[in-house]
C-alpha cells in the first residue's frame, strides 16, 4: 500500500468507530499471556483503538497505557475502560508520548502496517525498559471454512501479515523473534457481523452504493449460511510475536 492510501484508509477508522467497537474481536487469554507473561507488568498498548485489547490486558492484571492517534476510536475505549488501572491518551508510533525506559512491555495489535517502520522502530525501544518486551498480535480470519472464506470473495481477503523481523533485527535494538499462533472464534449475529464489515478500512474507503452492495451481500450470506437469529462463530487464528528489547 502506498504512503497516501495508507493515511487514507488509516484515517477512514474515525468514520467507522462505532461499528469498529461493536464488530471487532478480542484477543485471546492464551495470546496475552504468551505475549505479556504471567507477572503483572506496566503496558503501552500502541494503536489501541477502542480496546479489543486493553481489556484482555486489565483483565490479565496489568496496568496499561493506551495509545491511538485517532480521538473517535479512543472516546470508546474511555467509555468502556477507565478505571485505575488505564489511562488513554492520543499519539502515533512515531512520537510516543512517555518518556525513555518508562514501559516494561509495548503491545501492537492489528496496528504495526500504519507504522513508519523506519521512525517507529527507535521510538518503541526507546520507551521500553531494557528487556522488555514489544509484541504484536492480528487476527486473521480463518478461509480454510467455506461460508468464510464466501465472506472473504466478497469485502476482500485479508492482507498478508506485516513482518517486522528484518526492520527489529537490523536495528540492532532488540533480540531475536519468537512467533506462536492461537485459535479464536467470535460469536456474530448478522448486526455484528455487517459492523464488522462497515469498520475494516478497504470498505469504509468505498463510496456509498458500493458499501451497501457489499453490505447487501453479506447480509444475504449470512441468511443463506445460517437463517435464524443463534448467530455463528466465526473463526480466526491469531498470529503474535515477541521481541525482547536488548541492553543499552
Amino acid at each position: 500500500m502506498d504512503e497516501e492510501r495508507r493515511i487514507e484508509h488509516g484515517r477512514s477508522f474515525a468514520t467507522v468507530a462505532d461499528a469498529y467497537d461493536r464488530g471487532r474481536p478480542t484477543y485471546p487469554p492464551e495470546a496475552v499471556a504468551w505475549m505479556v507473561g504471567p507477572t503483572p507488568r506496566v503496558v503501552l498498548d500502541l494503536g489501541a483503538g477502542t480496546g479489543a485489547l486493553t481489556r484482555p490486558l486489565l483483565a490479565a492484571g496489568h496496568t496499561v497505557l493506551a495509545v491511538d492517534p485517532l480521538l473517535d476510536m479512543l472516546g470508546h475505549l474511555r467509555r468502556r475502560s477507565l478505571g485505575p488501572e488505564v489511562a488513554a491518551v492520543a499519539g502515533a508510533a512515531e512520537r510516543l508520548p512517555v518518556g525513555d525506559a518508562s514501559v516494561d512491555t509495548v503491545t501492537v495489535a492489528a496496528a504495526y502496517h500504519w507504522f513508519d517502520e523506519e521512525t517507529a522502530v527507535p521510538e518503541l525501544a526507546r520507551v521500553l525498559r531494557p528487556g522488555g518486551v514489544l509484541a504484536m498480535a492480528w487476527n486473521v480470519r480463518d478461509e480454510s471454512v467455506p461460508w468464510v472464506r464466501r465472506m472473504s470473495q466478497l469485502i476482500g481477503h485479508d492482507a498478508d501479515l506485516p513482518d517486522p523481523t528484518g526492520r527489529l533485527g537490523l536495528s540492532g535494538l532488540f533480540g531475536p523473534v519468537e512467533w506462536a499462533q492461537f485459535r479464536l472464534f467470535q460469536h456474530v449475529d448478522k448486526p455484528r457481523l455487517l459492523d464488522l464489515v462497515r469498520s475494516r478500512s478497504y470498505v469504509a474507503v468505498l463510496a456509498l452504493d458500493e458499501r451497501d452492495e457489499v453490505l447487501d451481500r453479506v447480509a444475504e450470506l449470512y441468511d443463506q449460511q445460517r437463517g435464524d437469529a443463534l448467530g455463528m462463530q466465526l473463526p480466526y487464528t491469531t498470529h503474535c510475536l515477541r521481541v525482547v528489547r536488548l541492553q543499552a
